[in-house]
Formats: structure tokens, C-alpha cells, sequence
């Protein structure tokens, strides 16, 4: 039961930076309809910042963070504004690729920075271990999973009581319409790619906390997809759930699998998210939260 109950809490953890990924495609989706495939250079990014605040100018971690947040943030507007928006009105299929392209860009430009060698992150926490009711749980896990719930919270109060997440709602439900009632819709796609960038900034740092920043960091982002399909592309709490589960999924089949079921290999867990994504698809192809889409012939 102890080591259920560590996998549980390790599972949180790591779903905890996949919900946040997560929230940050939603964003993108509900105002854009397009899927944002740059969203793992960001992470990227943010966690290559963290690193250099910390261990090259010594700053502290909470600060570095906050720095990490509005660099990251910045430069998703600058891509929202001067890559993506400038092809509104084109074909999805061109601006999918635009994303991708804009992503292999950005990770090179880090990459070189990061070099062949794992840079480290100087947090509060390391490795470091506590105990809670019996159960040994890293320090760095309950701070993420905290962190989160955090930032899930504050999106959820600015959703629902200020005038601009009004607008933002609006503008997800239908563009047209809530331009015509004079809402900026261009305004609300640059703050959908600010939030996502800053939410990615935050998993990015928190991700590496204890284990550093290396060449294959971003490769954390593309788990979040199964996240996001699982609990519905235009769903923020699909992509909480979804985090959620993808994470416990990922870090249950990690500890029991290979003893259990050996012939699946020692690193089934890898692929894990994306069997529960098929498995989810074939009952709901929506997502569990996912808005149906009915199209009249």
C-alpha cells in the first residue's frame, strides 16, 4: 500500500506539469481552433531561463520563475503577433505547420544554449524527501502540485469574475459574434498565447527542479497532448482531469508494469498516455469533456 500510495503521489506530480501544458493548448484552442505545436519549445524555453537565473546569476528560484513567466510569456505574444496572426483566415493544416516550423526554430536557438550537458536548476528542494502519514514523497512534487492548483485557481477567478476572462469565454463560443458585440478579438488571442506561454514557463521550471534542463526537456510537452485529447480539446477542466490521469497513469504502469507484464518492455510507460488516449477516443472521440461537433449535410 506504501508504494501505491508514493506512485500515487509521484503520478500527481508529474500530471501536475502535464495539466499545466495542458490548460496552455486548451487556451490556444478555444480562441484559435488551432493547435499550438510550439508549446514544447516554450517549456523549453522557460526552463532553460530558470536555469541560467539561477545557477549563472544566482538568483532566487521563486524569482527566476517569475522572470522565466514574463520572458516566456513575451515572446508567445511576439509569436502570436507576428506568425500566427498574419495568417488568420488561412487553412488550419498551414498554420498547424507554422507552429511547428516556429517550434524547431526556438529549440535550436535554446539547444545551443544548453549544450550536450544537463544544466542543473538550483531550487529549494533538490531531491530532498519528506514524510507524509507514512508515505515518503519528494519535496519538489508537492511544491509543483501546489504550484498548479495555484494557477488552475487563478485562471479559474479570472474566467469567471473580470470582464476581460468574460470576453475571453465570449470570443471561445463564437468570434464573429462577439466581435460584432465589440469585443477586440485580436486582444484575446495575444492574451490566450501570453497565459498558455506563461503556464508553460511554470511546468518547464517545475519539471526540471531537482533534475535540470537537457536537450530532451521539451519531449515532457508532448504528453500533454494525450491530456488534452483525453479530456476534450476545448475543455480547462477536461485538461486538469486529463493531466491528472495521464500522470498517475504514466507513473502506475512505470512501477508495476514491468514486474507484472515483462513482455511489454521496461519503458512501456513512455507510451502509456497515448494507449489511454486510444482507449478514451474509442468511447468518446470528443474527449470526456470535449464538445460534440454536429455538422448539418
Amino acid at each position: 500500500m506504501t508504494i501505491l500510495l508514493q506512485t500515487l503521489a509521484t503520478g500527481l506530480a508529474i500530471g501536475s506539469v502535464y495539466t499545466l501544458l495542458a490548460v496552455g493548448f486548451v487556451m490556444i484552442y478555444k480562441a484559435t481552433r488551432v493547435i499550438n505545436f510550439a508549446h514544447p519549445s516554450l517549456m523549453l524555453v522557460g526552463a532553460t531561463t530558470t536555469a541560467l537565473l539561477t545557477v549563472q546569476l544566482s538568483v532566487p528560484f521563486f524569482v527566476s520563475v517569475l522572470a522565466s513567466v514574463a520572458v516566456v510569456a513575451l515572446l508567445a505574444a511576439v509569436i502570436e503577433r507576428l506568425a500566427v496572426r498574419p495568417m488568420i483566415g488561412k487553412s488550419v493544416f498551414a498554420i498547424v505547420l507554422a507552429t511547428i516550423g516556429l517550434d524547431v526554430a526556438v529549440r535550436v536557438v535554446a539547444g545551443r544554449w544548453i549544450g550536450n550537458a544537463v544544466r542543473p536548476i538550483r531550487d529549494p528542494w533538490g531531491l530532498d524527501t519528506v514524510a507524509m502519514g507514512g508515505v515518503i514523497v519528494q519535496q519538489r512534487h508537492i511544491a509543483t502540485f501546489f504550484v498548479m492548483v495555484l494557477c488552475v485557481g487563478a485562471l479559474y477567478l479570472f474566467f469567471q469574475h473580470s470582464r476581460f476572462g468574460l470576453a475571453m469565454r465570449a470570443t471561445a463560443l463564437d468570434q464573429e459574434a462577439a466581435a460584432v458585440q465589440g469585443i477586440s478579438v485580436g486582444r484575446v488571442f495575444a492574451v490566450s498565447w501570453l497565459i498558455a506561454g506563461a503556464l508553460a514557463a511554470v511546468a518547464g521550471s517545475f519539471a526540471s527542479s531537482g533534475v535540470g534542463v537537457d536537450q530532451q526537456t521539451w519531449l515532457i510537452a508532448l504528453k500533454a497532448l494525450p491530456a488534452v485529447i483525453i479530456g476534450g480539446l476545448d475543455s480547462i477542466q477536461g485538461a486538469l482531469v486529463g493531466g491528472l490521469t495521464v500522470g498517475i497513469v504514466e507513473a502506475v504502469v512505470a512501477v508495476y508494469q514491468p514486474g507484472a507484464i515483462p513482455v511489454l518492455g521496461q519503458s512501456f510507460a513512455l507510451v502509456a498516455p497515448y494507449v489511454a488516449m486510444f482507449l478514451v477516443l474509442l468511447v468518446r472521440p470528443f474527449g470526456i469533456w470535449g464538445t460534440r461537433e454536429v455538422e448539418r449535410v
